[in-house]
């Protein structure tokens, strides 16, 4: 491994990456930049977050993610739906949701009532598994959540996963209506964000406490929804013999447990560049160019 080589490339070819570290067999080994000292956006990567919160909730037996969606819902806004959306929904597992396999949703919620527009959205082979990303999927498994826990999800977030994770410093979002909104609108340092990969990286224990099931890790680390990128999980990022946790501007916690190696880094890189990647993967990962 050659990590000054990679922080080299960041420096001389100035990539906005505001703090690496990489862990070997669990071991913060090497960190660059800003680590630990100041937020930053970590877009998409707040779905995991979400993730653990639904493996909690289904390791203490309140969610099914076999079960339709409106299962979950509040009552009154099923109520409200017409008998054909109903129909439609009904076929819309929790689990489709968790693996973004319902076509037909735009990308994200927009307007004042997040939840009536998930609810309206016309869905026309919701029997159908098709990838499609959208942040509206996990905006309903967050209200979901909400009414499995009989609590609000980001103070159960806070308590359940962020305190046992030593995260005191964070910020996250909610919709108009006040769910916590975990497809986006979250910021953590780059040092908390390496905490969710061992996390997983350790089938669900941190620092010797069980905080989710190793049963949940698997699923959800494990592909269960084919995408042209390799596959996806429950939030979760097929990568390489591993699995990634990914932000849209390059905000990426990259975990290879048979390499024993974790590597993450908060970036702002607007483009579909892949040159950060491709230095991470040959001075860190010490990977050939194919």
């Amino acid at each position: 491994m050659d990590f000054k080589a990679f922080t080299d490339d960041i420096e001389k070819k100035k990539w906005c990456v505001y703090g690496v570290e990489v862990y070997e067999d669990g071991t913060l080994t090497h960190s660059w930049g800003d680590t630990d000292n100041n937020l930053h956006d970590i877009y998409s990567a707040a779905k995991t977050v979400e993730s653990i919160s639904a493996g909690l909730a289904y390791d203490r037996g309140l969610i099914d993610f076999s079960r339709s969606i409106l299962d979950y819902l509040p009552e009154d806004k099923v109520e409200m739906m017409s008998q054909g959306q109903k129909d439609t929904f009904k076929k819309i597992t929790v689990n489709r949701l968790l693996t973004m396999s319902v076509d037909g949703f735009p990308f994200r919620p927009e307007g004042d009532a997040w939840l009536d527009q998930a609810l309206s959205c016309k869905i026309k082979k919701p029997e159908e598994r098709i990838f499609n990303y959208s942040n509206i999927s996990t905006f309903l498994v967050g209200v979901a959540l909400t009414e499995a826990l009989g609590e609000d999800l980001g103070k159960f977030i806070e308590r359940e996963i962020f305190k046992p994770l030593g995260i005191c410093n964070y910020e996250y979002a909610r919709s108009p209506e006040g769910y916590f909104y975990g497809a986006s609108g979250m910021k953590l340092t780059v040092h908390d964000l390496s905490k969710f990969g061992l996390l997983l990286y350790n089938k669900g224990v941190y620092e010797g406490r069980r905080i989710v099931s190793g049963e949940y890790v698997e699923m959800a680390t494990s592909v269960q929804q084919m995408n042209r990128e390799g596959g996806y999980g429950f939030y979760i990022w097929k990568y390489r013999d591993g699995f990634s946790i990914n932000g849209k501007w390059k905000q990426k916690c990259y975990v290879l447990p048979q390499r024993r190696i974790i590597v993450t880094y908060l970036s702002h890189i607007e483009d579909d560049s892949h040159d950060l990647l491709d230095s991470m993967e040959r001075n860190i990962l010490e990977l050939k160019s194919q």
